[in-house]
């Protein structure tokens, strides 16, 4: 481990448990918010999950907790900055005090950015990212005084509980960042109820974005162990929870686990950030071709790997214990080999595909490739060279052995 600087702050209240919504009027009364904006997609509009949000402020005693002020749905997948500033907009004209999130990592994030936006006075939250990358530590961040809850009803982003906020500049084609240690929800609600109508094929690549969290952050070279006791809880509940979550959606209790394993994944992520070669594959090839984020990071995953062995041999031996692998006597690349394959299997087991053919990549976008992956800021702390960029993209748009 290392000795240098380091900091983990579990800054969100979490409140798990089937029906657990039902808290949210009190909770925001507790925050002393009194007109709260829902923010959600149009999706979970048409699953009812939103219905189910709304009837619970209908059913609070008038002048006993906080109005709901407005419902503002028009958030898209992989949201970007005009999503943020239409949200903004939207929560200015009904003058909110109170920001709840209900949905996936886009919904999430999108709030996070409205809330930073409202805070600073912005009506652009690019002006905030100029470079694309926002990072803020103490002491220059402040708190931010807006009473703010997240539900997410996806188990893969954890933004519900982390420091950072992804947001799409469509105008330069990146997926931009927020770091603050302010900019995630005072509480979260992790109500299992609200994610059992979510489709197979999205509970699998959401479940492998958490798998990804967890493994990256273990493998950081500025892990502690406070992140690697999230990280390796988070890998042993999804390994043990997730192909039931795809298979059986309606189970309570899978749906639950990996709720709490993607909490622990992203806050492990979050306090180990440091090294991050498959997100930063996954932001380009997202940004370019709008390949949704969980997709990417589990197509990414084994290949990623696989042609970086080094990053994962030094933890090769936890990670295949996380993964209920035989470790008894043998050698560290022999693990790492067995965790490959067994991420494969499960990547298999549970419909992912190995490759991105459903996306027609043409070859001559390799090239254009390499310069988004080189420019994500993801590649500040662990640049990649413009060889492996290319194989790694040969791998997952023909579906090649990759050499390097």
């Amino acid at each position: 481990m290392s000795l240098t600087y380091s900091q983990y702050m579990l800054r969100t209240a979490i409140h798990s448990g089937a029906g657990t919504r039902a808290l949210v009027p009190d909770l925001f009364r507790g925050l002393e918010a009194k007109r709260v904006v829902l923010f959600s997609d149009r999706g979970l509009e048409q699953a009812g999950v939103v219905e189910k949000i709304k009837e619970i402020f209908e059913l609070t005693p008038h002048g006993t907790g906080p109005e709901l002020a407005g419902v503002y749905l028009d958030i898209h997948q992989d949201a970007g900055s005009n999503d943020v500033n239409a949200a903004l907009k939207f929560a200015r004209e009904v003058s909110a005090d109170g920001l709840l999130a209900v949905g996936g990592g886009s919904v999430m994030d999108t709030v996070k950015g409205v809330k930073y936006a409202l805070h600073h006075g912005l009506t652009d939250i690019k002006e905030a990212i100029p470079g694309g990358l926002l990072y803020l530590s103490w002491p220059e961040a402040s708190y931010m005084p807006i009473p703010h809850i997240s539900i997410p009803t996806t188990a893969g982003t954890g933004s519900e509980v982390s420091p950072i906020a992804v947001i799409y500049n469509e105008e330069i084609k990146m997926k931009t960042n927020i770091i603050h240690p302010f900019i995630n929800a005072d509480m979260a609600i992790l109500d299992p109820e609200l994610t059992t109508g979510l489709p197979a094929k999205i509970t699998a690549f959401t479940g492998f974005d958490a798998l990804t969290h967890a493994i990256e952050a273990l493998a950081s070279p500025t892990a502690t162990a406070l992140t690697d006791a999230y990280a390796l809880q988070s890998i042993r509940l999804i390994e043990s929870h997730l192909p039931t979550a795809v298979k059986h959606g309606e189970n309570l209790h899978a749906r639950m686990e990996m709720l709490q394993a993607s909490m622990m994944g992203i806050t492990a992520f979050s306090f180990a950030l440091n090294a991050i070669p498959v997100h930063n594959f996954a932001h380009a090839y997202g940004a370019l071709f709008r390949i949704p984020h969980g997709l990417a990071n589990a197509v990414f995953l084994p290949v990623v790997m696989e042609v970086l062995p080094d990053l994962y041999l030094p933890k090769s031996k936890e990670l295949a214990e996380a993964l209920h692998l035989e470790t008894s006597g043998k050698e560290k690349q022999t693990l790492l080999t067995a965790v490959i394959e067994k991420i494969r299997n499960m990547q298999q087991d549970i419909g992912l595909p190995a490759n991105f053919k459903d996306y027609s990549i043409p070859p001559e976008a390799l090239e254009t490739t390499v310069v988004a992956v080189k420019m994500d800021p993801a590649a500040l702390n662990y640049p990649l060279p413009p060889e492996l960029i290319k194989a790694v993209g040969e791998r997952v748009i023909h579906a090649k052995k990759v050499t390097v």
